[in-house]
């Protein structure tokens, strides 16, 4: 292949002023092949962007840039102080609790608590979710760790009591290493997801499925917290039906529980619970809430070195907590292909958690929440925090609510309660060493009541809707049956099975309410759903144009008393308006198929085009589409707009909408009136 080379003085500056220019010259220089230039000019308009672009692209990137210069000391300041060292006080039991779900020590707990909230501060699109360690992301990752660690890779031989044991410093130091790996294969997916604008794999996650899945996750971590409250050691079981078979081994070693780990456990769980529903009955009175895992923590403590519960009653404690921060470490290489499968699985949760809470309160305080932009944030704080031996991290509901409740307005009280953990861990950690165990247990039951009231779920959905009923309880079942990771896989793919399609007939249906921060991308998804786009825009382009010419029939009718309906006939394939045709019954299909009308050869006198009774109807056009409504509990002015352009555009096309499962207040906002033609 011969190449002409020429010398071409582009000046990066003028490339949008002499675009016709260079398109010449590279014409001239690809001898005029079409896809060398385009290719070219896509590429040059990559590298190269005008400054507000540049400047529009580093602010959506890195939000932090654009909110935090016009914080205002005056309005926030008070709000995010106290909010930030309520939650950082949180963070400290939590995270430490949280930790032994993951099957780490708990100092890492801490460890997560901190680089991750940093990294999210920046990158965060979020004003009020606090993100840190969650139970459901703590208990898959301990699946990982266990299974890749188990305590018989570690068992040593001790020549003073002749007995095996297994080697804590080798398990522990193997199972971070595998949790910083798993973390960091899913902040990865997470970021490349985001890159690829993949934020709607969350519309993949109703909320039926979610809050069964949250659920039955939550029974696995109950369930893996039984051998710290009876101070018990039961075998480790992996793959299906691997709860089932720990249950079961935990009531058969239920004879030998430690009556003094049991005691300390009923009394956290007791004083637990009676703080918090006096936090609740006092909640209006009260500034911010009774700190009570903080209290809990420092009381058990107190007592655990007062009474020496280890020494004398064999209650297992937290054991050494290292002051410092830990070095980075990249993650172990190797362990990356087993682990692969639960990345992506941590990665679609955390996401669809965070995701799911953050659009609650932007719809509450009216700002919005860009999900790609979500993706890379949360990525960026797990494959950082991997680095720094941090396991996966998400949203907590908990947190969030106290974080939200106390004033905070903006992600500054995140990184004030980040603050928190770093003097925690710098001057203060090393007091709760002597903290036992089976407290952290129980403060992990007292965090998960709120995913056990989610089985009233069960009959309010059978009152609305017995598909969603169904769909919660078998993502329960499945996750309880398998582990997490699958139990998700499976739920998913049972959630499309309850997906019918009936042939000419789209029934579509979000998971979210319609409000003005997702209208768009609501009539975008009906859209592509009904695979209509290219011709809504074409229809949308000649209505202007057309509605003069409907203006003249309508003159022309005038002088008739018998009102005529008058429709858009259009192509479906090319996306062309080939006339308009009157019609004496207004439930008469519209007969025209590819090809068969041409408004220059078949129009008629008085412009009106005619079609011939009896003929079939494009078979691959949508007879009619239903929009089902249930999750809408209300509507804006933008949503109430949204509804009635669909209708209107999509009557022009003659496809038939209406509206299933309403509230009762949806029709005092909107009362369209749908057909199947655009009457005039």
């Amino acid at each position: 292949t011969r190449v002409k080379t020429l010398e071409l003085e582009i000046d990066t500056r003028c490339w949008y002023s002499n675009s016709r220019t260079l398109e010449a010259n590279l014409c001239t220089l690809f001898n005029h092949r079409p896809a060398y230039v385009s290719l070219v000019l896509a590429f040059l308009s990559i590298c190269v962007c005008s400054g507000p672009k540049l400047k529009s692209c580093m602010l959506s990137s890195v939000p932090v840039l654009s909110w935090l210069p016009r914080y205002s000391l005056r309005d926030n300041a008070i709000g995010d102080l106290i909010s930030g060292i309520s939650v950082g006080i949180m963070h400290l039991p939590q995270g430490m609790a949280y930790a032994l779900l993951a099957a780490v020590p708990p100092v890492f707990g801490l460890y997560s608590s901190f680089y991750p909230i940093l990294i999210y501060f920046i990158f965060g699109s979020s004003k009020h979710i606090s993100v840190g360690t969650y139970a459901v992301m703590s208990v898959m990752i301990g699946g990982v760790t266990e299974r890749l660690a188990p305590d018989t890779n570690f068992m040593m031989y001790d020549n003073a009591t002749n007995q095996s044991m297994v080697n804590v410093l080798a398990r522990d130091t193997e199972r971070v290493k595998v949790a910083a790996a798993v973390t960091f294969l899913s902040g990865l997916f997470q970021m490349l997801l985001g890159l690829v604008k993949f934020g709607f794999v969350v519309t993949y996650l109703s909320e039926p499925l979610v809050r069964g899945y949250t659920t039955g996750a939550a029974i696995h971590v109950i369930v893996s917290q039984l051998k710290y409250t009876f101070g018990i050691s039961p075998k480790r079981h992996s793959g299906p039906f691997a709860l089932i078979f720990t249950v079961i081994e935990v009531c058969y070693l239920v004879p030998e529980t430690n009556i003094g780990t049991l005691v300390v456990s009923l009394v956290s769980i007791i004083g637990l619970v009676l703080v918090k529903e006096l936090n609740t009955y006092l909640g209006k009175k009260l500034p911010v809430p009774i700190p009570v895992e903080l209290l809990g923590i420092i009381i058990a403590t107190v007592v655990s070195w007062q009474v020496n519960l280890e020494g004398k009653y064999g209650v297992e404690v937290v054991g050494e907590i290292p002051s410092g921060l830990q070095p980075p470490v990249m993650p172990t290489a190797s362990l990356f292909g087993q682990v692969i499968g639960d990345a992506f699985a941590l990665s679609v949760v955390g996401y669809g958690i965070a995701i799911s809470l953050g659009r609650i309160f932007a719809l509450k305080y009216g700002y919005k929440v860009d999900s790609n932009q979500e993706l890379i944030a949360l990525g960026l704080s797990n494959t950082i925090g991997g680095v720094f031996q941090c396991f996966a991290i998400s949203c907590s509901m908990s947190r969030t609510m106290v974080q939200e409740s106390t004033g905070g307005k903006t992600q500054v009280a995140s990184a004030l309660s980040a603050m928190v953990i770093l003097v925690i861990m710098l001057w203060i950690g090393a007091l709760f060493e002597e903290l036992p165990k089976a407290v952290l247990a129980a403060i992990i039951y007292v965090n998960l009541q709120g995913m056990m009231k989610q089985f009233m779920d069960i009959p309010t959905l059978w009152k609305s809707n017995k598909v969603d009923m169904l769909v919660w309880v078998a993502t329960l079942i499945l996750t309880v049956l398998f582990n997490p990771d699958i139990g998700l896989a499976a739920s998913i793919a049972f959630s499309m099975l309850t997906v019918n399609e009936i042939p000419g007939v789209v029934i579509f249906r979000s998971s979210a309410t319609l409000y003005f921060a997702n209208a768009e991308m609501y009539q975008d998804a009906l859209a592509e759903k009904v695979r209509s786009q290219e011709l809504l825009c074409t229809t949308q382009a000649y209505f202007d144009k057309l509605s003069k010419r409907l203006t003249c029939f309508a003159s022309i009718l005038s002088g008739t008393e018998e009102i005529i309906p008058v429709c858009l006939v259009l192509d479906y394939y090319a996306g062309n308006v080939l006339g308009e045709c009157l019609m004496d019954d207004p439930s008469m299909s519209c007969p025209v198929q590819e090809g068969e009308l041409d408004s220059s050869e078949n129009e008629v006198e008085k412009g009106v085009a005619t079609v011939e009774e009896g003929s079939k109807p494009d078979s691959t056009l949508p007879r009619a589409i239903i929009l089902e409504l249930s999750p809408v509990n209300f509507l804006d002015t933008v949503g109430v707009k949204t509804l009635r352009n669909v209708s209107r555009l999509y009557a022009l096309i003659s496809i038939l909408l209406n509206l299933l499962t309403c509230s009762a207040s949806l029709p005092r906002s909107f009362s369209p009136s749908i057909s199947l033609y655009v009457l005039w």
